[in-house]
């Protein structure tokens, strides 16, 4: 059996390698090459290139990279057709990858595509082009799963991997001595962003709001965790124009969560993560004018939320501080709620449990036995 798998960005690169995993457990003898990341090459994916060819965000960048993606996309397709797999398994870049998918399957080749795109929120046209370009979704999401059946797609609601990995609710003290942060009465994690556009966006702001809450709380600590070394040195040059109470760490994103009693949060994985791990939060998003005017001014976005924690529970309760409204202002009163209402922290946490339980499926098991069920 050979199995081309190509993926886009990190996220893409941790699901590709739990799919590999999974399948060598099946079939031991299976042949997987695609564009990989570390984590599927050390799966023993072979690799043809790398994610980071892929790894292009936002509406407006990815324009200026469209003639360089076309040119790979067009190499990698014929590659592709050489080699004669018996499926392709695009993850997530749906950009890139439903428009390679649709292609190989018209050259007979079965395709699966692994991590819905948002067309329940935006582009909803897309779901024509994508019912061309699969034989199978998988999602992460249940709704997701809906939307596709609905639209008459063959589709499988795996799971997600970080509610298999994540554990419900972890102990806030051990989390806290690992930070070094024994003793904190109250603790407020800080997370704006890995990339540099969020940080230079969100950081300000975040750090500005922090600021007045531990004027107003005594008791209160800040956790600020850098995603990477750029990351950590863009937050250590912010943070010197501040003066708080703040322990800055490499890593420890998760940790970070777990130790605090309130999360100030960018909008994305993250906050799958803060909700996992059963912490109440705020989010907020910020993007370039032009992405945030076709998204929330022209209607492109058709959902009524942005963040996941939001879209997934059945009563919504968590804030979203969007574009302009991102200011230290509104995220010091919807920060302060959480951490002075209790029962307004409860409203959000007592949900996400349910939430926990209805994704930890074994998301890569559940994905491997979808794709050897297509191919059976």
């Amino acid at each position: 059996m050979r199995i081309a798998i190509v993926a886009g960005e990190a996220s893409g690169d941790i699901l590709g390698a739990g799919l590999i995993e999974a399948l060598k457990r099946r079939v031991p003898d299976v042949e997987v090459f695609g564009v990989t990341g570390p984590r599927m090459d050390a799966a023993g994916c072979e690799s043809l290139a790398s994610i980071d060819v892929l790894s292009v965000m936002g509406l407006v960048e990815v324009l200026k990279e469209v003639p360089r993606l076309m040119r790979f996309r067009k190499t990698l397709i014929e590659q592709i057709i050489q080699r004669q797999p018996d499926v392709v398994i695009g993850i997530d870049a749906p950009d890139f990858n439903l428009g390679l998918e649709r292609r190989l399957r018209a050259r007979g080749i079965k395709t699966v595509h692994y991590v819905s795109p948002s067309v329940w929120a935006w582009r909803q046209g897309r779901v024509k082009g994508i019912a061309r370009s699969v034989d199978l979704m998988l999602t992460l999401f249940l709704f997701e799963a809906a939307f596709y059946r609905d639209s008459g797609i063959p589709v499988r609601f795996v799971g997600h991997p970080l509610a298999d990995a994540i554990q419900a609710d972890p102990d806030r003290t051990a989390a806290r001595a690992r930070l070094g942060m024994e003793g904190a009465g109250r603790v407020l994690a800080l997370l704006p962003g890995s990339r540099g556009s969020e940080i230079d966006r969100l950081a300000p702001a975040f750090l500005a709001a922090a600021t007045t809450l531990c004027k107003r709380h005594p008791d209160l600590r800040c956790v600020l965790p850098a995603a990477n070394p750029k990351a950590r040195a863009r937050l250590d040059e912010l943070t010197r124009g501040f003066d708080l109470p703040l322990t800055v760490v490499d890593g420890e994103s998760q940790t970070a969560m777990a130790a605090a009693d309130v999360v100030m949060i960018a909008s994305g994985t993250a906050t799958l993560e803060t909700l996992l791990v059963q912490r109440p939060m705020v989010v907020a998003y910020a993007t370039n004018a032009l992405t945030a005017w076709l998204l929330l001014d022209a209607g492109l976005l058709k959902s009524p939320h942005v963040s996941l924690p939001n879209l997934l529970t059945d009563d919504p309760a968590v804030p979203e501080l969007l574009q302009g409204a991102a200011t230290a202002d509104m995220l010091t009163g919807a920060a302060h709620l959480l951490l002075t209402q209790p029962a307004y922290a409860q409203a959000q946490t007592r949900q996400f449990a349910a939430v926990h339980e209805q994704l930890a499926r074994n998301a890569d098991a559940e994905a491997a036995d979808a794709v050897l069920e297509l191919l059976a």
